[in-house]
């Protein structure tokens, strides 16, 4: 392998792994580049160090694509990629956008809820909130959090909420919430296609009963008898003017 300029007959799979680790720089001391073939090349810098380079043409454009140093991607891989993207960029579409895709790692569903929480946490209103935000999606965490969030289901979400859904309708019905925001947040990423497992599972559950209760009424002609016994209470003078003033004046208790 000398530095003569390459031949105008293209080279193919020109380089063997015992010459690109055997590669130096230019005489002069200068930048080298290595042929192997379609448009992949070894390019040995001054100081030595040694990187993968495939040049094509990208929408009309010839550009230089980086593939990586020689001492952490083999020549055998540096030529897979090297196809790989070639292949893309024939078919009109971006190498270097295809190739952030394909790298990019799809997190697992308990890296998802941190993430969410993490975001949102500007929208609790206090310490107490962020906490349980993070306690209810316990049962769902242990289910599932290990798993990448591209495989986790509605069959995964519903076998999480069933348990709850009626037993604990309040409760039930915020873990689905806060479920269908980390799937939504995944789908805005680009981790999942355009689904989201936990729409729709209302429609397959039993309706839930309204959890809503009502204090017990006093009958207005007690009301009297309850006043006078009210300010015989052992209780502040402020506790008892301020039940006085609910009653009196049918306040909410927010309002008193």
């Amino acid at each position: 392998m000398g530095d003569k300029k390459p031949s105008r007959r293209h080279p193919h799979k020109a380089l063997s792994d015992a010459e690109a680790r055997a590669a130096k720089p230019s005489a002069a001391g200068k930048p080298r580049r290595l042929a192997d073939g379609g448009g992949l090349y070894l390019v040995v810098s001054a100081t030595g160090s040694k990187s993968w380079v495939l040049r094509t043409v990208v929408k009309g454009r010839r550009c230089d694509i980086g593939l990586g140093g020689l001492d952490t991607t083999s020549l055998k891989e540096a030529r897979a990629e090297a196809y790989e993207l070639r292949r893309v960029a024939r078919k009109g579409g971006d190498p270097l956008d295809e190739r952030r895709r394909s790298k990019r790692v799809v997190p697992t569903f308990a890296q998802a809820v941190a993430e969410v929480h993490q975001t949102h946490s500007a929208s609790f209103s206090n310490d107490k909130h962020a906490k349980q935000w993070l306690s209810s999606l316990k049962p769902a965490l242990a289910a599932f959090g290990g798993r990448s969030i591209d495989t986790v289901g509605s069959a995964d979400v519903l076998a999480v909420l069933k348990p709850i859904w009626t037993a604990k309708p309040e409760t039930a019905r915020r873990v689905l919430q806060r479920l269908t925001t980390v799937f939504d947040w995944c789908k805005a990423q680009g981790f999942r296609a355009s689904d989201n497992p936990a729409s729709g599972i209302p429609d397959v559950l039993p309706k839930q009963r309204s959890s809503k209760t009502h204090h017990a009424a006093l009958d207005y002609r007690k009301v009297g008898e309850f006043m006078e016994g009210l300010r015989e209470l052992d209780a502040s003078e402020s506790v008892k003017l301020a039940f006085e003033f609910t009653v009196l004046c049918a306040a909410r208790t927010s309002e008193t």
